[in-house]
């Protein structure tokens, strides 16, 4: 029994050739790429995981916190699109450590995968729900709002003592994207593009419009003293110092896994060897200067304390109302495009967890009902029917900030071992043709992997503990299904 046989990378570029009714459609340009990183980047991240991160754990010093996390993306992502480039299929980072680790750590990285994705959709989603009530307040008036017991979770109790009982709108949105989603990669890629330009605006005009609102006391101190802080949820813990910079670094993460999202569209990509890179590099470069930007502005315009209380949900659409006078129209117009704007990112990670599921569905790792392709669609369509089943769970019955974590240190995880694995592949394979070769090697991977180990310590051990509760579930099931069904024996 070998636990770590490699997939060759002979066969994985068969794969990468195979064309015909059993193969996934390539549709994807350049263009469509980029669109697709800064669909899945731009979103909860931005909207509403900047406001948690500051109010929680860093302050004013978020915008460092999105600094420290760019950087480490970036040495990430140079090596994800090595890899991209040399194996261009779907699978992402699961593909790449099959044919660099070997099957029990691709195993690994494909279950954490799993996490990410899954606990992304759920995450945005029910950001999603709370810029709907927004919507509600604001269009129709405060009395037609979504009442607190069905726009939150069982986990939850509002100010006046009411529990949650279900996200509701959530699972609504869930839905209605699985069924697009279903209808082809295509017709994704088309919505998304117009969502994705939308998304651009809003977010240069907050930050044009709100930079004259800035008041320098709320950047003043820029990194706040260390103290202790107990939040919504009655967890308490370190707040401001370095330490708090690194923790809100690691929730500030989620909104850079949208590159990790591109990678696994390689299949249905034109021309995947000179395109994956583009879209990976290109979509982080613009985002990283858009979040940098923002953070400042919003934490400038709002006090961050503002943010542990009545501008906790809708932050964004909060910090307007209440400091950015004569600007209401604004507040309006970025809730209903930050609700368009969530939507391309939740359909971007459906349709990253279904395309790992397929990926691993066809070597053997997980049941053939994840590789089933719908007979006109060409689509995993019964793989995202069941994903929507898991994600609803999540996104219906869990607060926000605990998925939105679990989803930082999932995406963490798996960065640290595609860093690591483009050290192992040169030296496996070092003749095999790199369209696209990440610089300084072992250089920038191992800083790659450094500073995503250090913002996974900086989200502290509860989420350490749910992530190897997590990966012990998918051990399991590995000893229990997958090695004796994978196609490739040890």
């Amino acid at each position: 029994m070998n636990l770590f046989v490699r997939k060759p990378l002979s066969a994985l570029l068969e794969e990468a050739r195979e064309e015909g009714q059993g193969t996934l459609k390539r549709h994807l340009g350049p263009g469509n790429l980029i669109l697709l990183g800064i669909g899945a980047i731009i979103g909860a991240g931005l909207f509403v995981r900047t406001a948690a991160a500051a109010a929680d754990h860093a302050g004013a010093g978020v915008t460092i916190s999105f600094v420290i996390a760019a950087v480490g993306c970036a040495f990430a992502g140079l090596c994800y699109a090595e890899f991209a480039s040399m194996i261009p299929i779907s699978g992402s980072a699961y593909t790449y450590s099959y044919a660099t680790m070997g099957q029990f750590i691709a195993w690994i990285i494909g279950w954490d995968l799993v996490l990410e994705y899954a606990l992304g959709a759920a995450t945005v989603s029910i950001a999603w729900a709370e810029y709907l009530n927004k919507l509600l307040a604001q269009f129709i008036g405060p009395d037609w709002v979504i009442p607190y017991s069905w726009c939150h979770s069982p986990f939850q109790v509002s100010e006046m003592g009411e529990r949650g009982i279900m996200n509701a709108p959530a699972l609504i949105i869930l839905i209605i994207l699985t069924l697009i989603l279903i209808r082809g990669i295509r017709e994704s890629a088309i919505v998304n593009g117009i969502i994705v330009a939308v998304k651009v605006v809003i977010v240069l005009l907050f930050i044009a419009l709100g930079w004259s609102f800035i008041n320098p006391a709320n950047h003043d101190p820029l990194i706040p003293p260390v103290s202790e802080y107990t939040n919504s949820l009655g967890i308490t813990h370190s707040f401001g110092g370095w330490g708090g910079i690194l923790s809100g670094a690691g929730v500030v993460f989620f909104a850079f896994i949208g590159f990790d999202a591109v990678s696994t569209a390689a299949q249905e990509t034109v021309n995947p060897k000179r395109t994956m890179p583009i879209g990976i590099l290109g979509s982080l470069a613009v985002c990283t200067v858009l979040y940098i930007l923002f953070s400042y502005v919003l934490t400038g315009v709002a006090p961050y304390t503002d943010f542990r209380s009545a501008g906790l949900e809708a932050s964004v659409t909060y910090a307007i109302e209440q400091y950015m006078t004569g600007y209401g129209w604004l507040a309006r117009f970025i809730t209903v495009a930050i609700l368009f704007g969530f939507s391309s990112v939740i359909l971007v990670m459906l349709l990253g967890q279904s395309r790992v599921f397929y990926s691993m569905s066809r070597d053997g790792l997980v049941p053939g009902f994840f590789s089933v392709l719908h007979p006109r669609y060409r689509t995993p369509y019964k793989s995202n029917v069941l994903f929507l089943f898991f994600v609803g769970l999540f996104a219906a019955f869990v607060p926000g900030d605990v998925v939105g974590d679990m989803t930082s240190i999932g995406t963490l995880f798996a960065f640290v071992l595609v860093s690591l694995g483009v050290i192992l592949m040169r030296r496996s394979d070092p003749d095999a043709t790199r369209p696209f070769r990440t610089p300084l090697v072992p250089l920038v991977p191992i800083l790659g992997a450094l500073f995503c180990g250090a913002m996974i310590f900086g989200l502290g051990v509860e989420n350490w503990s749910r992530l190897l509760a997590w990966l012990a579930i998918g051990l399991v099931i590995y000893f229990v299904y997958s090695q004796k069904h994978a196609k490739i024996k040890g």
